[in-house]
């Protein structure tokens, strides 16, 4: 007998949705994302499209109406609930422009649920385009298939951050001046946590004392040798995920 096809088909696009959906829901799709359905993937009436709306989960979508600049979409299908998400948050210092929005699509992708941005000293940025940011996170998700968008806090100060830290999370900061083994001390600790990651510079001495003062601070090691921001972050996310058994 032949094979029956996969459904919805591995080329399926997915698209991410502002409002809850449910089913014979009408949903009309415009502007960039209309063009990405229709000019890039060639949308044609009664295909499918991946939705999900980060609250309950991925559905199916058929295109039954494909104009020149908007389609409209039937919701006719729930393929999956709302993933369940680790507790982990990443905090970390603004870097440059294209090195933090490859930070951002890591965090997604790795499956971390909360991003604070954290201005220290040493920051070369002292301002961030949110708007540009979520829209880099919500295509990390359409991409790699999440179904829960991480949230995106408001940029906030290291002494704010540290002075209101809540008291159950712990809080593993990536150390230039040495610290334990990342992997033993994340397998260690179940629960909360949130990883820090300095700026380029680094944190100077007043902040990295400030941060051991902390009683859930942790100062970890990432190896011998010397990481980028970013790269530190997402080395920093895949051991704690490894460790929590998310992988």
């Amino acid at each position: 007998m032949p094979a029956t096809p996969a459904w919805p088909p591995d080329s399926t696009p997915r698209l991410f949705v502002t409002e809850p959906i449910s089913p014979g829901q009408m949903l009309r799709i415009d502007a960039a994302q209309a063009h990405y359905l229709i000019a890039v993937m060639r949308l044609k009436p009664n295909d499918p499209v991946r939705l999900f709306d980060n609250v309950s989960g991925e559905w199916i979508g058929i295109a039954r109406e494909v104009r020149k600049r908007d389609l409209t979409l039937e919701v006719t299908e729930h393929l999956t609930e709302r993933e369940p998400v680790p507790d982990l948050w990443l905090c970390a210092a603004p870097i440059k422009k294209g090195r933090i929005d490859w930070l951002i699509e890591k965090a997604c992708e790795l499956g971390v649920d909360r991003v604070v941005p954290v201005f220290t000293r040493r920051a070369v940025v002292d301002r961030l385009n949110l708007d540009r940011l979520t829209a880099h996170m919500i295509e990390a998700a359409e991409q790699c298939g999440r179904t829960a968008l991480p949230s995106l806090a408001e940029p906030v100060k290291l002494p704010a951050l540290l002075r209101d830290w809540p008291s159950e999370r712990a809080l593993f900061f990536a150390d230039e001046a040495g610290g334990v083994n990342a992997l033993e001390a994340m397998a260690a600790y179940k629960g909360p946590a949130a990883i820090l990651i300095g700026p380029e510079g680094g944190f100077d001495d007043e902040e990295r004392a400030a941060i051991k003062a902390l009683p859930q601070a942790v100062g970890i090691a990432l190896g011998p040798r010397i990481l980028r921001a970013d790269t530190a972050a997402a080395a920093a996310i895949s051991l704690w995920m490894a460790a929590a058994g998310d992988w």
